[in-house]
C-alpha cells in the first residue's frame, strides 16, 4: 500500500513539473505518460519514448496540449480610475455621521444598561428560590446558568459599547 502511495505521488510530482514545462512552450504537443514496471516489480513514470525499452509498460495518458504565451505588460488594461464627478465627503458631512452615530451608541449603550438590571434583578430572584425538587445544589446552579448568562451577555454588550464610543473620537 505505501508503495502505491509513494507511486502515486511521484506520478503526480512528475505531472506537475510536466505542466510547468509545457506551460513555456509556445506550440501545440502530444503528450504521453507510460507507467512501467521493470523486472524487479518497481514502478516508473515518464514521459520519455527511451525510457519504456524493455520494460512492461502502459500508457497511463497521451493528449495534445496547446500552451498560449502569456499577455505581454503592455496589452494589460490601466487601473480604473474614479470619475472626477465621484462624491466626496467633506468635513461638515463626516461630523454629522459621527453625530449620529454618537447617538445610535449612546442609545443602544442606554438600553443594554437596563436590560442589564432587569437581568440581574431576575438573577437575585432566582437565587432567592428554591425548588422543592432541587435537593441537589448542582440542580439549582442549571436552573441559574440561564441568568448568569444573560447578565454576562449585556456586561459583555455594555463593555463593547463603551469601548466603540471611545474609538469613535480618536
Amino acid at each position: 500500500m505505501l508503495l502505491i502511495v509513494r507511486h502515486f505521488f511521484v506520478l503526480v510530482g512528475f505531472m506537475l513539473s510536466l505542466a510547468t514545462a509545457l506551460a513555456h512552450a509556445q506550440a501545440t504537443q502530444e503528450i504521453t505518460i507510460w507507467s512501467c514496471r521493470d523486472k524487479d516489480g518497481r514502478t516508473h513514470v515518464t514521459n520519455l519514448k527511451e525510457d519504456t525499452s524493455g520494460k512492461n509498460c502502459k500508457i497511463v495518458q497521451q493528449s495534445r496540449v496547446q500552451v498560449v504565451p502569456a499577455a505581454s505588460q503592455s496589452a494589460r488594461p490601466a487601473a480604473k480610475t474614479p470619475p472626477t464627478s465621484f462624491p466626496k465627503e467633506d468635513s461638515q458631512a463626516r461630523a454629522s455621521a459621527k453625530s449620529r452615530q454618537r447617538e445610535i451608541l449612546e442609545r443602544e449603550l442606554t438600553r443594554e444598561e437596563t436590560l442589564l438590571g432587569e437581568a440581574r434583578k431576575e438573577l437575585a430572584e432566582q437565587e432567592s428560590v428554591r425548588y422543592g425538587d432541587e435537593r441537589n445544589y448542582a440542580k439549582v446552579l442549571e436552573r441559574l446558568q440561564k441568568y448568569k448568562d444573560a447578565v454576562e451577555v449585556h456586561e459583555k454588550n455594555i463593555e463593547s459599547l463603551k469601548r466603540e464610543l471611545t474609538n469613535l473620537f480618536r
